[in-house]
């Protein structure tokens, strides 16, 4: 992935620590630091909530209702078109910027040293502003004839942020297909990548029917890797 991977470029990992033994795992920390290693940067963490989570609880625990989304890149500069992803600012801003103090008005630093700082007073008038790096999105309902299927909304959400039409994205683990289906929405080339002859053959007939369905014409680039040798 580094090696292909542009210079601006960014690599999502959607990855949670299972439970084992009663006890959390912890091959996420390890591979962040071996990521480093390699002279990636981790560059931030946005958190997958899933709204509506299978119920339940265990002994010790609840159930999980969410997963990491981890950030990579090879660079401090990288591209980001943040005003993609914008949202509506909520009916709160009705109330709140109709009362505004004197600190709303200035910078206000945060009173706990973290080097936050706001103004409320900017947001009024305003339609959209920025989300923040915690995604609500419900699970995929159809598990599209894969035992782990997310939903379309979350590379939609990260194509949208961090390429531009007609760019290329890289799915080294395509499965069903649910991000190629989000790239030719989007206008953008896909490259994907299974192992799996199985999923290979679902993400296949998958894009197909999207393709047909919406008469588009992109390149379709999956391909089984073979696998070579037991290491």
């Amino acid at each position: 992935m580094k090696r292909v991977l542009k210079n601006d470029g960014s690599f999502i990992l959607n990855i949670k620590e299972r439970v084992v033994n009663g006890e959390r795992q912890t091959y996420v920390l390890e591979l962040i630091l071996k990521m480093k290693e390699q002279g990636w940067l981790w560059t931030e963490e946005y958190i997958w909530h899933k709204k509506n989570c299978y119920p339940g609880k265990w002994h010790n625990r609840f159930r999980d209702a969410w997963e990491r989304c981890l950030h990579f890149t090879k660079q401090k500069k990288f591209s980001m078109y943040q005003e993609s992803v914008m949202v509506p600012v909520g009916d709160w801003a009705q109330v709140r910027l109709n009362h505004l103090s004197e600190t709303d008005k200035i910078r206000d630093t945060s009173k706990v040293g973290s080097g936050f700082g706001k103004n409320i007073s900017r947001w009024i008038d305003r339609e959209y502003v920025y989300p923040s790096n915690v995604l609500y999105l419900a699970t995929e309902c159809g598990n599209k004839n894969h035992s782990a299927v997310f939903p379309k909304e979350i590379p939609e959400w990260f194509i949208k942020l961090f390429t531009r039409e007609e760019d290329v994205v890289l799915d080294p683990f395509i499965g069903s297909g649910t991000t190629a289906i989000a790239c030719i929405e989007l206008k953008r080339h896909f490259i994907g990548i299974e192992l799996n002859d199985k999923y290979y053959q679902v993400a296949k007939n998958r894009i197909s029917e999207f393709e047909f369905e919406h008469e588009t014409k992109r390149p379709l680039k999956i391909k089984r890797l073979p696998i070579l040798n037991e290491q």
